[in-house]
């Protein structure tokens, strides 16, 4: 006999929701009403879903779902389950406003590749995950939907820019998540919000296609869950190749969860631990020990941890960081600045994105790319010697929500709206797959925090079981708050 479902169903996380629907012990119809419950009752307070579709749209798609399942048709493992895409990626039947005044009614003809292939998973996109405007900066917050506060202090940021994704999945708004990562924009806010977040090898998950399919190769697309499995089972859903996009990757994510022994991913993995970079990034107070501890649990797992040297200038890594956002990021500007009132309306940050690509020399963006170049030469090296490399996920704990940015870290000032979010760049660089792991808690006002590692190009699958066999030594998603 059927075993009768869970109470509250958004407690599971997105497999086990799967397997009950599949088994026809809860109905999609049952799941979607019980995650809008959820989300009428706390979203008023946490502002990260937006754009949502009307309720009873959404219970006519899950009733049809329903009846596919009757007649023993299945889409695939998200068959029925709700998701909500962010704010920068399109969704026919929803605008892609990202967070910004003078996107509020922009329909998209057409999903993204990521949500296209979500939708073919069986998905029903319930509405949009809120961001900072324009995708900028590591805090969410925007003039046309405002701020996002983090799952964890409703008066601290949740990061940003996937900070509206974080924060529906902590609060179990959404099952799982998908977002995007130029600058940690997977990896910050999963951190701040006690998920997991990962940002997968540059081109295993084709992106847009947009108005350049050539140059533009920092972001990428990925997911974010509550638990490994979630994570692996989406990014196998988002990867693969696209023949509009040319650099995306042909290979397949090889990976399946090891349900027998997940820990036996940490017995030998060599692990070096970047930390500070030697001083060169500033960190608040307690984040290294934090982060440091997180890895000593893999180390009596069977893992070796080491500290390391990053082996290149870090400041000449920054500088190069600088001429390629700016040479990527003002195109996305410039295509907004001839509107009117576009000066206006757009964050200074953007502006300001946008002014110094303007007055780049062309010279100055190839010297980047042959840095760049040299960069990821010298991480293949770095990580032939070691399984990974690991440094926080975030140098500061979540600060003041009314923030824009922190002007200063440990008493270090920073020199642009995203230097604090440094610590991000060296997988992004090189285009590395990195994952960032709950790590845990400030001691004094129980903020979380994330620990990030690093692998070479194309080993997303052995980030995904070194991953497992940490959430299988830390235990699984911690709730909330105590009782929950």
């Amino acid at each position: 006999m059927p075993q009768p479902a869970p109470s509250d169903l958004t407690s599971l996380d997105a497999s086990a929701l799967s397997a009950l629907i599949h088994a026809r012990r809860a109905s999609c119809r049952e799941v979607m009403q019980a995650y809008l419950e959820r989300i009428h009752a706390l979203n008023p307070t946490l502002n990260a879903i937006v754009n949502l579709a009307p309720d009873d749209t959404l219970l006519a798609q899950a009733d049809a779902c329903d009846a596919e399942l009757a007649q023993g048709h299945s889409r695939g493992w998200l068959h029925g389950i709700p998701q909500a895409i962010k704010d920068a990626s399109d969704a026919a039947g929803f605008p892609t406003t990202k967070g910004c005044t003078l996107l509020a009614q922009n329909m998209p003809a057409r999903d993204s590749v990521m949500t296209q292939r979500m939708k073919e998973a069986g998905c029903i996109v319930i509405g949009k995950t809120n961001l900072p405007e324009l995708g900028l900066g590591s805090h969410t917050f925007n003039n046309l939907f405002g701020a996002t506060p983090n799952a964890w202090d409703a008066g601290v940021s949740a990061g940003g820019s996937s900070g509206g994704a974080a924060v529906a999945l902590a609060q179990r708004l959404l099952p799982v998540a998908d977002g995007s990562d130029f600058m940690g924009s997977l990896r910050n806010p999963a951190g701040w919000n006690h998920v997991y977040g990962m940002r997968p090898t540059q081109g295993r998950v084709p992106s847009g296609p947009g108005p350049d399919v050539w140059i533009d190769q920092l972001s990428t697309e990925g997911p974010m869950a509550r638990s490994v499995r979630d994570l692996g089972r989406l990014l196998a859903t988002q990867s693969g190749h696209d023949k509009r996009l040319p650099l995306s990757l042909q290979s397949t994510l090889d990976w399946s969860p090891d349900t027998a022994e997940p820990v036996q991913a940490l017995r030998g993995l060599k692990i070096g631990w970047l930390g500070d970079l030697n001083g060169y990034l500033a960190m608040d107070e307690g984040v290294l020990q934090v982060c440091r501890k997180a890895l000593g649990h893999m180390e009596q797992a069977g893992a070796a941890v080491q500290d390391i040297a990053l082996g290149m200038d870090a400041g000449e890594l920054w500088e190069c960081w600088l001429t390629w956002r700016r040479a990527l990021v003002g195109p996305r500007v410039h295509a907004l600045i001839g509107l009117p009132g576009a000066r206006e309306a757009i964050k200074p940050e953007a502006l300001w994105e946008y002014d110094q690509s303007m007055a780049l020399p062309f010279m100055d963006f190839m010297r980047a790319s042959q840095v760049r170049s040299r960069y990821y030469q010298h991480m293949r090296g770095l990580l032939a010697q070691w399984d990974v490399v690991a440094l926080p996920s975030a140098q500061v704990w979540p600060f003041a929500i009314g923030e824009r940015w922190p002007r200063q870290i440990a008493g270090r000032a920073m020199d642009t709206y995203h230097r604090w979010m440094e610590a991000t760049i060296y997988a992004t660089l090189a285009g590395l797959p990195a994952i960032s792991l709950p790590a845990g808690f400030h001691a004094q006002h129980g903020w979380p925090m994330g620990v990030q590692l690093i692998a070479a190009h194309s080993a997303d699958a052995l980030l995904l079981r070194v991953a497992a066999g940490y959430e299988a030594v830390r235990g699984g998603f911690i709730a909330l708050r105590p009782g929950e």
